[in-house]
């Protein structure tokens, strides 16, 4: 698909360094020069599989393809995605969404299915980098603190790392499965050139949010089974999740404050310095300490960020609550 001069901008929206006619991607920041259209063909041809218009949703992958830059990873990703749809379209094995947890995932139903089916799901869920580190790092907690804890810990960084797995997949972007780095954490690997900056921060806060609803989860289960272990989980879970809410380096905190603007990280001092003497809970002022380095490092986004300041927010002000309302003192590691 070619498109028209006017539609192709004369200047990289993410630095501003000037395009030649017919570049991919800016040869300055790297940046894809038709990051927006190619998110908008994705998500339309995953909601075309979801409804199993499977070569409608091959056309469309065909069309994002040509504005990629060749080779990269997202364009060998749809190459092999496409030639999956081709293949299955041929041969008429069509996936149906008969399972319960295919209906309530919706539209993306149908694509779990489909791919739980292929080889190259089951390949992706069993490769040995992921079972070995998910395996040694539940181990170093196993041995530190015993089964229970170790074993659920382990669970609630999984939960955690999948959280940003499914909103990457989510948006049809390629990923990576969780790998698990004993003793420091985990992280997941998928591509982000050329997302935008709002689209990144989302995909950045929700391990953060899917590491929120374990922990209510365990605060709940703590308070009806009065087990201590349950509330070990959820102080350290919250806990962990707060501190992955720094914004710097590469924490998800750092990665979701780079889409704000210089008066939303003011915003957000303001809001952790608030939670630190409201709560007396130091990890905020290491927040405030955080949004405060960020207003000196000049890489403001062009347009604000109103929803991911306030989803920001709102899980720092939930994970805190969940941190005062659970047992024991500090990160709840015993």
């Amino acid at each position: 698909m070619a498109l028209p001069d006017s539609l192709v901008p004369a200047l990289c929206r993410q630095c501003g360094q000037q395009l030649s006619p017919g570049e991919l991607a800016c040869p300055h920041c790297r940046t894809l020069v038709h990051g927006e259209e190619l998110h908008r063909l994705s998500a339309q041809a995953g909601q075309f599989e979801g409804q199993q218009r499977l070569a409608e949703a091959r056309e469309l992958w065909t069309q994002a393809l040509l504005l990629l830059p060749p080779h990269s990873k997202q364009a060998d990703w749809i190459e092999q995605h496409t030639q999956g749809l081709e293949q299955t379209t041929k041969t008429g094995r069509v996936p149906k969404p008969d399972n319960k947890w295919a209906q309530r995932l919706g539209p993306v139903g149908p694509i779990a299915v489909l791919l739980v089916k292929s080889k190259a799901l089951f390949g992706a869920v069993f490769k040995l980098k992921f079972l070995l580190s998910f395996a040694a790092f539940m181990g170093i907690y196993w041995s530190l603190y015993g089964p229970s804890f170790g074993i659920g810990f382990a669970v609630l960084i999984l939960i955690h790392e999948l959280g940003h797995l499914i909103d990457v997949k989510r948006r049809g972007l390629p990923a990576d499965m969780p790998v698990f780095l004993p003793g420091l954490g985990a992280y997941v690997r998928w591509q982000a050139l050329g997302v935008p900056l709002e689209t990144r921060a989302a995909i950045a806060l929700a391990g953060p949010f899917a590491g929120l609803l374990a922990t209510i989860a365990c605060l709940l289960i703590w308070r009806n089974t009065a087990e201590p272990v349950w509330g070990a989980l959820a102080r350290a879970s919250a806990w962990l999740n707060i501190l992955n809410l720094i914004p710097v380096w590469v924490l998800d905190g750092g990665q979701a404050a780079s889409a704000m603007s210089k008066a939303e990280r003011l915003v957000l001092i303001t809001a952790g310095l608030g939670l630190w003497l409201l709560l007396g809970q130091n990890l905020f002022f290491l927040v405030a300490a955080g949004a405060t380095y960020r207003l000196f490092t000049k890489d403001f986004p062009s347009q604000p960020g109103r929803v991911t300041t306030v989803y920001f927010l709102a899980l720092l002000a939930l994970l805190g609550s969940v941190l005062w309302l659970s047992p024991g003192h500090g990160s709840g590691l015993r």
